[in-house]
């Protein structure tokens, strides 16, 4: 099959009209290299970009997608941990500033743990993978005591967020640099169908609107 020309046709797109702009921006981090301040954790569904949803620049964000935007607990053995490596990379050689994971609403990888879905084949590395939401689970509560599947699966999706929020934890460069104050860890919420930001305080260990009470009362809720 030929390369998708959707793609080309973006590519020209942007080659006419942002990379004009951009051109001195890219040209300085192939001088300089890359210095992002944050570190971005999301899921790897087509609707959530982080770089679209905080509208950035190239070189703004150091970034890493998978399904359902979890982060495995920190361990040293002989398997391959492609978002540890990334997590060490942001931290150790980047020396990034804030690491936010980004959970959003409606996300298949939460819906496939939550309905214990088939296997897609015979190797279920989904499966495997979203065996990291058991936590989340078991913080939300059992499905019985929600009115509804989709309230279920609201309450998973932002635990999920909290889950790899406190697996993160558990990196020991990680946790040493939030004790000094030179690392932030944060946890955010995409609500896909309003455009809705919400961030975690774990203090209150509640999401609400990062722009204010004000600006999420212009939105709509979300149709279930």
């Amino acid at each position: 099959m030929p390369f998708p020309e959707r793609l080309i046709q973006g590519y020209r797109a942007f080659a006419e009209d942002r990379l004009p702009v951009e051109q001195a921006r890219y040209q300085e981090l192939a001088d300089e290299g890359q210095r992002p301040e944050v570190m971005v954790i999301g899921c790897c569904d087509s609707r959530v970009s982080p770089s679209v949803i905080f509208d950035t620049r190239p070189g703004e964000l150091f970034t890493v997608r998978n399904v359902a935007n979890l982060v495995p607990p920190y361990s040293v053995d002989e398997g391959h941990h492609g978002v540890s490596a990334a997590v060490e990379f942001a931290v150790q050689a980047l020396q990034v500033q804030h690491i936010v994971v980004l959970g959003h609403g409606r996300c298949g990888g939460v819906r496939a743990f939550a309905e214990s879905s088939p296997p897609l084949a015979a190797s279920d590395f989904i499966g495997k993978w979203v065996e990291l939401l058991k936590p989340a689970a078991a913080a939300a509560g059992p499905r019985s005591q929600f009115a509804t599947l989709a309230e279920y699966l609201a309450a998973l999706e932002h635990q999920s967020v909290v889950a790899s929020i406190d697996n993160l934890m558990t990196f020991p460069y990680v946790r040493d640099r939030v004790q000094r104050g030179i690392l932030g860890v944060h946890g955010a919420f995409f609500e896909v169908a309003t455009g809705l930001l919400t961030v975690y305080d774990p203090e209150t260990r509640t999401f609400a609107s990062a722009a204010g009470a004000a600006h999420a009362r212009n939105f709509s809720q979300p149709r279930f």
